[in-house]
């Protein structure tokens, strides 16, 4: 591809092209394959040519919240076997409408979704009720029982970590709950981001601030606190767990992670259901709705099923 006021494009072929390099705005380039005029989205890292499919990976001019990729993961659950994990995944759904589970995606997209690793050291002050296990022998008469007590005492102390390979979302189009339905992700295959893993996929700019991809961040490494301190602590049981953290040396780098995204439309009066495939396990997650019939069939068979057995039971006793 290329455009008269320069930067650069790499073709499907690995090759840089001068094109323009911008930021955020809506760029036209020329495919060098078939010479198409093509016009690619500010929220767009890689294009296809709508003619030849010749496909293109856009360099824009990184920005605070738009900078170059750091890492990327790449795919290694190819279309197929994730169409196939979708339906098994599907068929276990068993509240989900009968015609969900026949339906045909209506899109299929290999995506590089944007995400943010965030890591920082945590300073955490904690207070804790501690309980320590031990047993007592009572003896009445011959018989002998041991008795399970517990002491309680209260415990303060400090507590230092590492927080590493938090994962939260940068794209707007898929929300951090989303994403966290199909991690893990093993960050042992992360590579350094090289624009020739894009190459005939598609990725997307973030379209989440890089505050708000921080403040994510920090929440997630919060939530994920409280449960290691609960390891931490001794004892047999921990009650009245409270702890303020202090969260420094942070760091947050732009990744690429490989997701499946199918449309599965079972209605034309209903938007379609987002299922999202993890590009690199397989694993599968989304939200499907519920077949009311089939709960009220389901429950009229209970209530049958009972009614049947009451009857049964007075015919005996009578």
């Amino acid at each position: 591809m290329e455009a008269a006021d320069g930067g650069d494009v790499r073709g499907g072929d690995g090759y840089t092209r001068p094109v323009a390099s911008v930021s955020s705005e809506r760029l036209e380039v020329v495919c060098s394959s078939c010479g198409a005029r093509l016009v690619v989205g500010p929220e767009a890292r890689t294009a296809r040519c709508a003619y030849c499919d010749s496909p293109y990976v856009v360099d824009r001019r990184a920005s605070a919240d738009r900078p170059d990729p750091v890492f990327a993961i790449p795919f290694t659950v190819g279309a197929d076997d994730a169409a196939t994990r979708l339906r098994r995944w599907l068929e276990r759904r068993h509240w989900a409408p009968s015609a969900l589970r026949r339906a045909a995606a209506d899109r299929v997209r290999g995506v590089y979704l944007p995400a943010y690793l965030y890591s920082a050291t945590s300073a955490t002050r904690y207070s804790a009720v501690i309980g320590e296990d031990y047993y007592e022998t009572r003896i009445r008469g011959k018989s002998t029982r041991r008795v399970k007590k517990s002491e309680h005492r209260t415990l303060e102390g400090r507590h230092a970590c590492y927080l590493s390979d938090v994962l939260v979302t940068a794209s707007a189009g898929i929300p951090n709950r989303e994403l966290e339905r199909v991690e893990p992700f093993d960050l042992g295959g992360l590579r350094r981001y090289d624009a020739k893993l894009l190459a005939g996929w598609h990725s997307e700019e973030p379209s989440l601030s890089g505050e708000r991809c921080l403040d994510l961040g920090r929440q997630e490494a919060r939530a994920g606190l409280e449960p290691m301190l609960r390891r931490f602590m001794p004892g047999d049981s921990c009650e009245e767990l409270r702890f303020h953290a202090e969260l420094g040396d942070e760091t947050i780098d732009l990744t690429l992670v490989p997701l499946w995204v199918f449309a599965l439309r079972y209605r034309e009066d209903r938007p379609p259901v987002r299922v999202l495939v993890n590009g690199q396990s397989g694993k599968v997650a989304g939200v499907t709705p519920v077949s009311w019939l089939k709960i009220a069939v389901a429950v009229a068979i209970g209530l049958l099923g009972l009614l049947g057995g009451v009857a049964a039971l007075l015919g005996w006793l009578g």
